[in-house]
């Protein structure tokens, strides 16, 4: 890269083509990295790849953001909705709603015990949903249709209600004739099921109670037909309880029948088997023997209970060397003992703090401790000689209770031997009498309640003429309302989620990886950007003077003194920018030459209204030097190098070393150069002048520059080793904090993918309105003279 006029004059003597360079450069930028502070474009949308918390906060504004932005679509959409809900509550039938209040209960009034047949629905949530689904059946429906005879009725079947059907009827034409049977047929089917289409039921919460809603055009027809459909089901629910006892009679009929040949079948039996083994039934329910058994059982475990005692209370002492067992120190005899040895050894203890061990009086105590101990040892051995000898004693018991108890099974056993079959005959004759019975009272109580009409369903409150509920005005209108809202917010928000275009500072730097520099707002020029620049309290102007602030500090040396202006696409205010730039630093004293490198389509000319014959084309090719064309400006310090005629092969010319001999002379007479290249678009030229000239500014318009066009224009500057050092934001909407930003003005940029097909001629662009009111007011200047030039620089 050529960061002084030195470098150009060593560029021009190797004789390289620039073009050679970039692809020399372009080949080695993945391995040595990218110069002047340029940040790599994997680095683009970081923001968004990274895992950062979403802020809530900012997340709301930018939804509220988007809605001002997007108000008047969200408004329209609104109110064109408000209008249609409008025109269908004034153009729907109206429907009117009666409801009739019924109680379920569980189980039904028992006229008698255990009266009913019917199956106990005294279940949880599954009873009163079951009575829910079966009021919505086709069978309810048909018998309210049956009990008012509504398939009868013209009007009933003949007319459908709403809007949206009223139209398909209207479309569809009359309907064919058809047979009386056939269309009696007909009229059921739709009577049934516009009844059953219009019925609600809804169950009362934590209640009994159930609420049945129907809607129709009539007020007074609605109520009936509520009502109607009430009786049906209380009339059904009666009926089936009927059914259920009238074949509970014939069931038990059946099973009454044949149990009585049972009993009588037994019973013989029972009786033959007595005769043949001489068995006479007595009241006693227990022989002697079993008696005698179950004594000698019960004894038997009272023995083994004391044989287990006893053996645990042996074992206890037998392993036990100490005498703080409760066998032991329940006996008086040790107890006693065992509180003369404390004395004595409290005693000891306390004369042995006076006496030593070897005098008398300690000695006579320690003989009677030992005397104690002894005596304590003696009882101890008789105490547990008496256990030993007290759970042998009911170990022998218990084995001759075992005997005399195996006998007495043996008696036991012989009895029952004959007695089994006899209990088995009992018990079928006792079995089949109960049965016999049972049913046969049971057959009584159904015969007694199939006469009285007991029912589980009441009907509490019956249906008045209906009130109307549809259309509701109120919740219609605030629906539409509110649907017309959520879609002109959700229209905007798609337009915002598929929209790339970069609109703000954020916007830009997420998609560029890029500082911003600066930010110019949306203005329109009526009398050309010159005039709008004068003006010092313009927002341009603050603007531009705040980006040529910036710059300063853009880079480690400063202000670069070789700078290039360049955008993605066309109409974005870069050539307004570099003039804004140029004129902004001749102001504060410097030299500063205004290049149009645009050999395409130049328009700094225009807009500053100079002559365009010669210029920038003419030194590059040779056939002037930089002072023969230069043209002065209304600012001492401000000169303006037009882009001259265009050439057909510009790529070539700006890739030659002439670019790099320009800007070594430039640079020893002028502080500061100005490039105001071409839009990167798909030529090259953007890309040979980054590369020639020290730093390179990028400029995107709001509302204009897309996403992935501008990363792809500043991957090809850094392919190039182009220092793009940030970005400029222009059209700025300064009325909308994050969006709202409009289509600005243009400049009229039509490349193509061929030489020569851009020319000065047409009609002028809006950038150039006021052009005649600008050259009349500034002075004219014609090219300026080489030895004055030179003067001036020293």
């Amino acid at each position: 890269m050529v960061n002084e006029g030195g470098d150009g004059a060593r560029a021009g003597g190797d004789g390289k083509s620039l073009l050679a360079t970039i692809e020399t450069r372009a080949l080695t930028s993945t391995r040595d990295g990218y110069g002047y502070g340029v940040s790599a474009y994997p680095t683009y949308n970081s923001a968004e790849a990274s895992g950062d918390d979403i802020d809530l906060v900012a997340l709301a504004r930018q939804m509220m953001a988007i809605a001002w932005k997007w108000r008047h679509l969200i408004l329209g959409t609104s109110a064109v909705s408000l209008v249609l809900g409008l025109v269908y509550c004034f153009l729907a039938t109206p429907l009117y709603t009666s409801t009739v209040r019924i109680q379920i209960d569980r189980q039904a009034s028992k006229i008698v015990d255990d009266g009913s047949t019917a199956p106990d629905e005294s279940g949880g949530s599954d009873f009163q949903k079951t009575h829910l689904e079966l009021l919505k059946t086709r069978a309810m429906a048909e018998r309210t249709v049956a009990a008012l005879g509504l398939d009868r009725d013209d009007g009933f079947t003949a007319s459908s209600p709403g809007l949206i059907r009223g139209i398909f009827n209207l479309v569809s034409g009359p309907s064919e004739d058809l047979d009386p049977v056939a269309q009696a047929e007909r009229n059921l089917a739709v009577a049934t099921g516009r009844v059953q289409g219009s019925v609600d039921v809804n169950a009362v919460t934590t209640s009994r109670l159930v609420d049945i809603h129907y809607t129709d055009t009539s007020p007074t027809r609605a109520a009936a037909i509520a009502n109607a459909y009430a009786d049906a089901y209380v009339t059904a629910n009666l009926d089936k309880r009927f059914a259920a006892n009238s074949y509970a009679k014939v069931f038990l009929e059946d099973q009454i029948k044949q149990l009585k040949l049972r009993l009588e079948e037994s019973e013989q039996a029972l009786i033959a088997f007595s005769e043949r083994e001489d068995m006479i039934q007595t009241n006693d329910k227990v022989s002697i023997a079993e008696n005698n058994l179950a004594a000698a059982n019960a004894a038997l475990g009272q023995l083994i209970s004391n044989r287990i005692r006893d053996e645990e209370t042996w074992k206890q002492v037998e392993a036990s060397s100490a005498i703080n067992l409760p066998q032991l120190l329940s006996n008086g005899v040790i107890d006693g003992l065992r509180a003369q040895r404390n004395s004595l050894r409290r005693d000891y203890e306390e004369k042995l703090e006076t006496f030593k061990p070897g005098y008398p009086a300690m000695v006579e105590i320690s003989n009677k401790i030992a005397e104690i101990d002894r005596q304590l040892a003696t009882e101890v051995s008789t105490i547990r000689n008496a256990l030993k000898a007290t759970y042998e004693s009911s170990a022998s018991q218990e084995a001759q209770m075992r005997e005399r108890i195996e006998e007495l099974r043996g008696e036991v056993l012989e009895l029952q031997k004959k007695s089994v079959r006899y209990g088995i005959l009992q018990r079928e004759v006792d079995s089949n009498r109960n049965l016999y019975n049972s049913l046969l009272q049971r057959y009584k109580e159904v015969d007694v309640a199939s006469g009285v009409g007991t029912n589980n369903v009441f009907i509490v409150d019956r249906a008045m003429p209906g009130w109307r509920s549809h259309p509701k005005t109120t919740m219609v209108l605030a629906g539409s309302l509110l649907f017309g809202l959520l879609a002109g917010f959700g229209a905007g928000l798609l337009i915002e989620l598929f929209d790339d275009r970069i609109h703000s500072p954020e916007d830009a730097e997420k998609a560029t990886g890029l500082p911003i520099l600066g930010i110019v707002p949306r203005a329109e020029f009526p009398n050309g950007i010159v005039a709008e620049l004068s003006d010092p309290r313009s927002a341009v102007a603050e603007a531009y003077r705040s980006l040529a602030t910036s710059l300063q500090f853009a880079t480690e040396t400063g202000l670069p003194r070789t700078l290039v202006v360049t955008s993605a696409g066309a109409a974005e205010g870069k050539s307004s920018t570099a003039i804004a730039l140029a004129r902004h630093y001749a102001i504060t004293g410097k030299r500063v030459l205004l290049i149009d490198a645009d050999l395409r389509r130049p328009s700094v000319h225009s807009k500053l209204g100079y002559d365009n014959s010669v210029g920038l084309s003419n030194c590059l090719t040779g056939m002037s030097t930089l002072h023969d064309v230069v043209q002065a400006t209304d600012l001492d310090t401000l000169d303006f190098l037009a882009s001259g005629p265009l050439p057909p092969n510009a790529a070539e010319i700006l890739g030659g070393t002439h670019v790099f001999s320009l800007i070594s002379v430039g640079l020893e007479i002028y502080d500061l150069l100005i490039f105001d290249s071409p839009p990167m678009l798909s030529i090259a030229d953007a890309q040979l002048l980054g590369a020639a000239a020290q730093a390179t500014i990028f400029v995107t318009g709001s509302g204009d520059g897309r996403r992935a066009i501008a990363r792809n224009a500043l991957r090809r500057l850094q392919i190039a080793r182009a220092a793009t050092i940030g970005v400029v934001l222009t059209k700025f909407d300064t009325r909308s904090a994050h969006y709202g930003y409009g289509y600005g003005y243009g400049y009229g940029y039509g490349y193509g993918y061929e030489y020569g097909q851009g020319t000065d001629t047409g009609s002028p662009s809006p950038g150039t309105r006021g052009l005649d009111s600008v050259k009349a007011l500034l002075p004219k200047f014609g090219r300026r003279d080489a030895k004055t030039d030179h003067s001036e620089a020293a």
